[in-house]
């Protein structure tokens, strides 16, 4: 007999009020004084009206990465799935608030409970769903009953003013402004800190919907394809990378090392077509057949990419139509690794699912180009 796996329960932790447009710079910081010359053009196409920061007015931090996660775990818990019944606890994210230990014992610490068996995972956006997978692999292998799996980020104190204010200087003294990269600067405006958790069992609910796990599956192209996204290093004229354990101490506040960068004409060349590319192999693989989904559950970073999605659908003969997707990037921004836990949560509880309803997930990752995608079935 078959085993099946379920998630029975959604959960998210959004950290204080949600952050408009005109405010963002007002907790960020201005770098040098000087509002972002590319903040217009970036907000225009990504299209995002609120996130959330934890951070308070003042930009002083109200959460760690931990404490959110935690607090979005602590929403799966009721009188009848209890802190005590946690087998497996998964976590993933990009924005660890250490390097050691692993964020999942952080959250475990700050849980509290029994000892159980937990899980790591680190990335960019496709961290949450690689802690999604080993949660779905605990439950389908039969080696735990019950995973409780989160993706998170808190991006927002890295990208603080202060933190760019010695390499502005540089930028002044050589160039007369202290303006950064738009490499730098592009991501400043479309990152949004929060968590999102799942609760995978191997039995569905007995009353209410759940979302049956038909299948994940996962490609990396870092074999073919360079760096794009990158925090911790800095990239060389030939596209290598430098870490920054191989830097001296004063380049890395010079160079802005640990900010999150990100090549945009190699986001723009590559993201679209390589997610296209392992689309169709799915789709000839697990004989899957698009024009039957319900939901189409994409991660943007920008809403920028949607529109042009939709034409490498076109170019590819695939039929998913736009009233079929499904996403919030508007209202809770970029989240990273715990995006897809968010966009499953708010249609999950938003009464506009049916039983038979089919949901493809989309979740696509720069850093070196690595992509997800998961099928559920609502049952």
């Amino acid at each position: 007999m078959k085993r099946n796996v379920y998630i029975t329960r959604l959960a998210k932790y959004l950290p204080n009020d949600p952050v408009s447009n005109e405010e963002m710079e007002d907790i960020l910081g201005l770098i040098n004084g000087l509002s972002s010359k590319a903040k217009p053009l970036i907000l225009r196409n990504n299209q995002i009206k609120t996130r959330y920061y934890a951070l308070n007015k003042s930009g002083n931090a109200t959460h760690t990465n931990a404490e959110l996660t935690k607090r979005a775990v602590e929403n799966l818990f009721d009188e009848n799935f209890k802190l005590q019944d946690v087998e497996v606890l998964s976590c993933g994210t990009s924005s660890p608030d250490q390097i050691l230990p692993a964020h999942a014992a952080m959250v475990h610490g700050l849980l509290g409970g029994d000892p159980i068996e937990i899980n790591s995972t680190t990335g960019a956006c496709s961290a949450g769903v690689q802690a999604f997978k080993f949660g779905y692999l605990s439950v389908l292998s039969g080696d735990a009953e019950n995973v409780v799996c989160a993706g998170s980020e808190r991006f927002s104190i890295w990208m603080l003013a202060k933190y760019f204010k010695e390499e502005a200087h540089k930028i002044t003294q050589l160039e007369g402004d202290g303006i950064i990269a738009f490499e730098k600067d592009f991501l400043r405006f479309m990152l949004s800190d929060g968590a999102g958790a799942a609760l995978l069992q191997s039995k569905p609910n007995p009353n209410g919907l759940s979302l049956r796990i038909e299948w994940v599956e996962q490609r990396s192209f870092a074999n073919e394809l360079p760096t794009c996204m990158y925090s911790g290093s800095v990239k060389k004229e030939d596209g290598s990378i430098m870490g920054w354990s191989d830097m001296e101490q004063d380049q890395w506040t010079a160079q802005s090392v640990f900010a999150v960068k990100q090549d945009t004409k190699l986001l723009g060349e590559w993201i679209i077509k390589k997610g296209g590319v392992f689309l169709m192999d799915i789709i000839q693989k697990r004989k899957l057949d698009v024009s039957a989904l319900s939901w189409y559950l994409p991660h943007l970073s920008s809403q920028y990419f949607g529109p042009r999605i939709e034409n490498e659908f076109v170019s590819l003969g695939i039929d998913i139509p736009k009233e079929k997707w499904f996403t919030n990037l508007a209202t809770v921004g970029n989240v990273g690794a715990g995006s897809p836990y968010l966009i499953l949560e708010e249609i999950f509880k938003s009464g506009r699912l049916k039983k038979g309803d089919t949901l493809l997930m989309m979740v696509p990752e720069s850093a070196r180009f690595n992509y997800a995608y998961v099928l559920m079935t609502a049952v």
